[in-house]
């Protein structure tokens, strides 16, 4: 696996585990409505959208790079 795959399967669970984190708070806040859940959920949802922005500009940027 070369370093770019890994760094694109890197990119990929980091957001997996962004938006499972991210239905995890919007469940916990239904059940107990806190700010730190909104907060969370919040954060979590940003963190998937920067994580596909950056996924994406990688991919095309080390595209050309590579042979």
């Amino acid at each position: 696996m070369s370093l770019r795959a890994f760094h694109l399967f890197f990119i990929a669970i980091s957001a997996v585990l962004a938006a499972f984190c991210a239905a995890w708070a919007v469940a916990q806040y239904r059940i107990d409505p806190s700010a730190s859940y909104a907060a969370g959920a919040i954060v979590s949802t940003l963190s998937v959208c920067a994580l596909a922005v950056y996924g994406t500009i990688f991919q095309r940027k080390s595209r050309k790079l590579s042979l």
